[in-house]
């Protein structure tokens, strides 16, 4: 009887006899076939649509020319990979297949993965190298040069394999130095990780603790397979020797091995041996150069100094002796100590004499202070006599700009009273009644020239005068009561011959009109 349930299911010839299965059921019987069948397998291919999910897990793609297939990679098993998974690399991946029932599909669950061949590393290497190259990493200005003599030298490399041995016993051998060793992995999984915290670990240390700060740093190990030095090819690793503030050298494997640290170290050693050989020179043949220059040095200056000194001596043949200088010049010096001392009473004798005659020209006290006290005399009378002429000066310009200035005050004062009069008279003239009569009004005076303003007192038979504008006038005669002039002799207007001036009413608007 076989474990299939679904088996007699299938055998059944009758379609109505065939059972009905669930979607649950029909899947959970296929993933058990899938991974009974299936439930340890390798599988080769490229990987694509690599995603890492924030819980850990990957989930991936394995693909050749011809198919796909979904792999998924669980975070427990994904922190042991000994590689970091990325688009394209080839790999070889061992695990099981499984179906995922919420969307029909299979997949391979993934318990190890390796790339597939040197090929494949050979791929990813010369990826890594352009990216890197892009950066700048390998740029030959960021390569720093070498001390040439190292107090401390800091080594990065495995403490149980010969090549600390080999860089020990060659450093002795040349110049011995002050070694500081950081153990770490140079294989396998974890080795990168390792090598790169070495690196930085020296480039944090700052003297302090007794630990020294070294002055260079070897990265060494020895020769090995492509996947043997791969360790050496990981970007973190690139990275720590990049960013190293320590002068580095990188001495991975044999002469014919390159890995991606040589590219981004300071400089490269075929060997570790030869790293050792870069960092310090020989000690004899140092101590033997020194030595050397030292020799030459004491020859160069023995033979200076033997120079200057038949120079001098040359020199000294020239110059006389100096204490026949030293007595000619006393000699000399009491000479003129002598022709100096005579000179001196030679010159007091003179101006002795000098002082004699000028001594005798200079008047006595008593007759200067005469000649100044008649100086003053005279010179305060003419003081005097030119301050009265000038006071007399002054008070005839004085009285002469008095004059003027009265002269000029009663001018101006004649002025603005003609001006005020003539502003009287024009206001006069605007008061004057005679503008009244030019606008139709008429003045009544009597015989005697008064104005008449009202007919109360006026007597029949009373002459009056009725003046108009235009200096025209007309004599009237007072009707008496109840009589009315005669028709047949009406006024007549005439032009007196002499008319007196009659005199101007008081008020202009008290005037009054007969009519």
């Amino acid at each position: 009887m076989t474990d299939n349930p679904f088996a007699d299911a299938f055998d059944t010839p009758a379609e109505h006899n065939q059972p009905v299965f669930s979607v649950s059921e029909l899947s959970g019987a296929l993933k058990r076939t899938v991974e009974d069948a299936f439930s340890l397998v390798r599988v080769r291919g490229e990987i694509s649509g690599f995603k890492r999910a924030a819980s850990g897990h990957l989930y991936l793609a394995l693909k050749d020319e011809n198919a796909v297939m979904d792999a998924v990679c669980w975070k427990g098993v994904a922190a042991k990979l000994d590689l970091r998974p990325q688009d394209g690399m080839e790999v070889v991946c061992k695990g099981r297949l499984t179906t995922y029932p919420g969307r029909s599909k299979y997949q391979m669950v993934i318990e190890s993965m390796e790339l597939a061949g040197e090929g494949a590393l050979l791929k990813l290497l010369e990826d890594l190298k352009r990216k890197l190259a892009a950066e700048g990493l390998f740029a030959p200005e960021r390569k720093k040069k070498l001390p040439f003599l190292p107090k401390t030298i800091g080594i990065v490399t495995s403490p149980t394999g010969a090549v600390i041995r080999d860089i020990m016993h060659r450093l002795n051998d040349r110049f011995p130095r002050h070694v500081l060793l950081w153990p770490c992995l140079v294989q396998g999984k974890g080795a990168a990780d390792q090598i790169a915290k070495a690196i930085r670990g020296f480039n944090a240390l700052d003297g302090s603790n007794g630990i020294p700060r070294p002055d260079l740093l070897i990265v060494a190990r020895g020769g090995g397979s492509l996947e043997d030095l791969w360790s050496f090819n990981e970007e973190i690793v690139v990275r720590a020797a990049a960013e190293s503030d320590i002068p580095l050298i990188s001495a991975v494997g044999h002469e014919t091995d390159t890995t991606l640290i040589d590219y981004a170290s300071d400089q490269r050693a075929p060997t570790p041996t030869a790293a050792a050989e870069i960092a310090v020179p020989v000690r004899r043949e140092l101590l033997a150069q020194v030595m050397d220059d030292a020799a030459r040095l004491e020859s160069a200056i023995t033979r200076n100094l033997e120079d200057r000194r038949l120079r001098v001596v040359s020199a000294g043949r020239a110059i006389p002796n100096p204490q026949r200088l030293v007595d000619d010049m006393t000699q000399r010096l009491d000479d003129r100590v002598e022709r100096l001392a005579n000179s001196m009473d030679n010159y007091l004798q003179r101006y002795g004499m000098r002082v004699d005659q000028l001594a005798s020209k200079i008047p006595q006290p008593h007759q200067q202070l005469q000649n100044a006290q008649d100086r003053l005399s005279a010179r305060t009378q003419a003081l005097m006599s030119g301050y009265q002429s000038f006071l007399q000066k002054k008070h005839s310009q004085y009285d002469r700009t008095s004059a003027l200035v009265r002269r000029k005050a009663v001018d101006d004062g004649i002025d603005r009273a003609q001006q005020k009069l003539a502003s009287l008279s024009a206001l006069l003239e605007s008061y004057s009644y005679k503008s009244v009569l030019d606008r139709g009004f008429a003045l009544v005076t009597d015989t005697a020239g008064n104005a008449v303003t009202s007919a109360k007192g006026l007597e029949g038979g009373q002459g009056l005068a009725i003046q108009f504008g235009g200096n025209e006038h007309v004599d009237v005669v007072v009707a008496h009561d109840g009589e009315t002039p005669s028709p047949s002799a009406p006024p007549v207007a005439t032009k007196p011959k002499s008319k007196p001036k009659p005199q101007r009413p008081k008020t202009p608007s008290k005037q009054g009109s007969l009519f």
